[in-house]
This record gives structure tokens, C-alpha cells and sequence, in this order.
């Protein structure tokens, strides 16, 4: 199948809100996950921003991204406390008025009576308790829903910009929604591939010059370099100082370009060795 170059330009970013993040309370575990349902529909990540709870930052972050034309992820701030200012950020972002979307606020009246168990009392949506849930409903107005199938409290969609809720137990489902329903038609458009080697002592700024002219020889390859002091709990080849050389990109050119980094790497007296795998 062919593939035009604004399919193959399509970018993929993460946004990541939140203080508890920043200051370490918490992990993210966001990231990962991203990165792993992208890969396994031959997708990629492009980028990763993390932004604290700050309205303005947020503000700022979203107008930048929504120029840039790429699909984004975010994480965190749609819920309905006071630190929970994604919403009203996006909003302000494109200069739209927020309102409670019609589907939100039946999912939520749904989840009320659900979670009221028969309990007519607790089930009133007059009580101000149930009043302030449906604001997690409130999005911009032309946003699209994105189903929640933990807790039926939806995420939303604009311009290609989708964002979740700050718990991954919820986030990852949505995302591979997201991804499985909006963008299908980029899945595994070229055959990826990714491949190293180790070499022990390596220095990078001897072996740079090799790098840069397999980036220019092979197109669309990519020449990586990970050093490492040396890991002696690992042991064997990664105990003393080395450098994990490699390439990515399509897998036909990752293929000739990787042979041609090894022969030029054995060229300056180099020995390689074959990454143990785990």
C-alpha cells in the first residue's frame, strides 16, 4: 500500500499534567504505557511534556501543541476538584465557552444512580454532592466524548487532542480506544525496526563521523548512541565502559545500514558484540 508523506509526518505527543508528577509524589506511568500501545500498532512516540497544575502553563502548553498539527495525549486535571484546570485550559486555548456535554451528562447521571444502589436519596441529582460531579462533564463546546469503561466518567476529544483522566487504570484503556477508533489507518504503515550492537570502549566522538555518514548513505535511518560507564551488576560485555550503537527506521534500510555500522565500527578497531537479551 502506498503511503503519502502527511500520513508518514503524523506525530504522536504526550502530555503529562500534573503536580504530584513534578514534585514526586507520584510516578508517571503514563509514558510507558503510551509508548507500548503505540509500538504495537506500528506507531511511535514524538514527544513528552510534563506541565504542572498551573492554569497559565497549561494554557500556553495547549496553544502550542494544537498549532503544531500533531495528535496528542493528555493525562490529568479533568476531574472536579480545585486543581483540576485541563477543561477550562483547553477552552481558553481556542477561545471556546465550556458547557456540560449532552452524552456526559447522561453518563454521569447513569453512574449517580449506579453508585447509589437503590438509595433513592442518594440518587437525587438536586444534592449538591451529584451538582458538582456533573462538572466533570463540562467541556468545550464542539468536543466529542471518549467513553471511560472503568467508571463511566468520560474523557474528551477536540482537534485532535484527547485527554484523559490522571489514573492509568482508566487512561489506557481510553487511549487504545482512541487509537483503535480515530487513527486505524495508521497502523503499521512501514515495518519498523530496531537494531544494535555493543561496543566495548567505544568512543563516541571517533565514532560520530561513522554515524553521520550512514545517516546520510541510508535515508530515513536514524544512528543511536547510548553510552554506559559500565554496569557490573549486569556483568559480561555491559560491566566495563561501552556504547550501545545502533539504527532505526524502516526495517529494508535499518538492515543495510546496520551491517554497514557494523563493518565501518570493526573498520576503526573496534570489536562488536550482540546485545544479551533478557
Amino acid at each position: 500500500m502506498a503511503v503519502n508523506d502527511a500520513t508518514l509526518q503524523r506525530r504522536f505527543g504526550l502530555i503529562v499534567i500534573g503536580d504530584e508528577i513534578l514534585s514526586g509524589r507520584r510516578s508517571d506511568k503514563h509514558l510507558s504505557k503510551l509508548i507500548e500501545l503505540l509500538n504495537e500498532r506500528g506507531l511511535s512516540l514524538s514527544w513528552a511534556r510534563y506541565v504542572s497544575d498551573d492554569p497559565a502553563q497549561i494554557v500556553q502548553c495547549l496553544k502550542e501543541t494544537f498549532a503544531s498539527g500533531d495528535v496528542v495525549f493528555s493525562t490529568g486535571g479533568i476531574g472536579a476538584t480545585p486543581d483540576d484546570h485541563t477543561r477550562v485550559s483547553v477552552a481558553k486555548a481556542l477561545g471556546l465557552e465550556i458547557e456540560l456535554h449532552p452524552q456526559a451528562k447522561t453518563l454521569i447521571t447513569n453512574r449517580i444512580i449506579a453508585m447509589a444502589e437503590g438509595d433513592a436519596a442518594k440518587a437525587d441529582l438536586s444534592l449538591a454532592e451529584n451538582q458538582h460531579r456533573f462538572k466533570m462533564g463540562e467541556f468545550p463546546v464542539g468536543c466529542e466524548i471518549i467513553p471511560n469503561p472503568y467508571n463511566q466518567i468520560p474523557g474528551f476529544r477536540i482537534q485532535e487532542h484527547h485527554f484523559f483522566p490522571g489514573f492509568p487504570v482508566m487512561a489506557a484503556p481510553m487511549m487504545a480506544w482512541c487509537l483503535d477508533q480515530h487513527y486505524a489507518h495508521l497502523f503499521h504503515q512501514e515495518s519498523w525496526l530496531e537494531k544494535s550492537f555493543i561496543v566495548p570502549e567505544g568512543i563516541e566522538s571517533r565514532l560520530t563521523p561513522l554515524m553521520e555518514d550512514i545517516e546520510s548513505r541510508f535515508e530515513g535511518v536514524k544512528v543511536f548512541s547510548l553510552p554506559s560507564v559500565g554496569d557490573p551488576v549486569r556483568g559480561g560485555i555491559y560491566a566495563r565502559r561501552h556504547i550501545e550503537l545502533g539504527v532505526k527506521g524502516c526495517a529494508d534500510a535499518v538492515l543495510l545500514a546496520w551491517e554497514a555500522l557494523r563493518q565501518g565500527t570493526k573498520a576503526l578497531n573496534y570489536q562488536i558484540h550482540d546485545p544479551i537479551k533478557h
